[in-house]
């Protein structure tokens, strides 16, 4: 089987360390486990190629990088179609594509081909109401135009969150009937990530693995170490704007930080290797959508989860089970948790082995893949019959078909 994996979006570098890609590289792993023939199409690379993907096809057109954010648009519109006319050329047995912004690579493809291959669209987060909230949005009925013809032209449709499902079926064009739209949370993979074989000595380090982004609440991490009543260390693993203003806040607090800087996903499992505890502190939020990697990957490790209750996590981390829930923003709580964990390595070591046990037998990325493929054929027919739409010009966001 041919699969052509296609990445648009020139904010996810294909080979780069941030969640994203990380999410890249192992759907593209799952699909080769499957023994399909892979091709990554992609509008950006990154220069952190593991050795395993090396040997991996691929298709880059970079978006040209205007000045100007209806010229970025534009470009980035374009790109999606000239990688859409790349698939077409090569020929593919199933397409899968990352949502991205002003991207119809799906749409183009179905028009195109008289039996249209295999269409799956992944989507992450409400990117457009994403792009108009924290960045600049000019095209923006362009963009609501390409989420229409994607998701009509979709023969499944793949939400990481319930939240992100309810955003897709409100703006997106699947018809009436039929079970195109799933929920599939993400994954780890269980193979990279491992629990620690060797004993832990010193200090307990109490880990954070993400973008140093507001969204993650790291600001109340460090507020919660200076509040600490027993003895840890804090471990920053990640990289973002954040960073100086944390280092910062850390000074002023008196809190000893051990900032690690990004990672290569191959590292990440000797980066986890000797923490006792780790920690997602999401901040208060009304549109708390993610499915965080960064929860599986702790799991996989066999570490102890102290996360919010917010949003998807209470459906990931088990409390009193795998991990301690807290309110969220709320630094007491946070410390008082990290605390109970720290100084009880009997009871964190309890909760880490049942969150792997969890990890490999329901969070792998083979069993994500089994989930999106589910009651999908194999072999299916063009698609309309099912009120295929024309593909929009999308002028002002760029890249006109034909």
């Amino acid at each position: 089987m041919r699969v052509a994996y296609l990445c648009a979006d020139p904010g996810v570098p294909a080979f780069g360390t941030k969640g994203a890609s990380v999410h890249v590289q192992e759907i593209i792993r799952a699909w080769r486990a499957r023994g399909a023939q892979v091709h990554l199409y992609c509008t950006r690379l990154g220069d952190d190629v593991p050795a395993d993907l090396r040997d991996l096809p691929v298709t880059h057109i970079p978006v040209e990088r205007g000045t100007e954010p209806a010229a970025r648009e534009r470009a980035q519109a374009a790109a999606a179609v000239r990688l859409a006319r790349a698939v077409l050329a090569d020929g593919a047995d199933v397409v899968y594509e990352r949502y991205s912004l002003f991207s119809t690579a799906l749409a183009v493809i179905g028009e195109h081909t008289p039996v249209a291959p295999q269409r799956i669209l992944e989507v992450n987060a409400p990117l457009i109401e994403e792009q108009s909230r924290h960045r600049t949005l000019v095209a923006e009925a362009g963009a609501w135009a390409a989420l229409r013809a994607q998701t009509a032209a979709a023969d499944r449709v793949v939400a990481v969150s319930p939240p992100v499902a309810e955003w897709v079926a409100r703006h997106g064009d699947m018809g009436a009937g039929g079970d195109v739209l799933r929920v599939v949370a993400n994954g780890v993979n269980v193979d990279r990530i491992r629990p620690s074989a060797g004993a832990r000595s010193g200090l307990p380090v109490v880990v954070f693995v993400g973008t140093l982004k507001p969204w993650h609440g790291i600001e109340t991490l460090v507020e919660a170490a200076a509040a600490a009543r027993e003895p840890w260390r804090l471990r920053l693993i990640g990289d973002g704007p954040q960073a100086e203003a944390l280092r910062e806040q850390a000074a002023r607090l008196g809190v000893e930080v051990d900032f690690r800087g990004a990672v290569a996903p191959e590292r990440m499992g000797a980066e986890l290797a000797d923490a006792s505890v780790a920690v997602a502190p999401y901040p208060q939020s009304e549109d708390h959508y993610f499915s965080p990697l960064k929860i599986y990957e702790y799991a996989a490790a066999g570490l102890p989860v102290v996360a919010s209750a917010i949003g998807q996590v209470p459906q990931i981390v088990a409390d009193g089970v795998t991990g301690t829930l807290v309110a969220p923003s709320n630094v007491a709580a946070l410390a008082a948790a990290i605390d109970d964990l720290a100084a009880d390595p009997e009871r964190a070591a309890r909760m880490g082995a049942a969150g792997r046990e969890r990890a490999v037998a329901e969070h792998s990325w083979t069993r994500v893949l089994d989930r999106v493929l589910e009651g999908l054929a194999t072999d299916r027919p063009d698609r309309t019959a099912r009120g295929e739409r024309r593909i929009p010009e999308l002028v002002e966001a760029g890249g006109r078909r034909g």
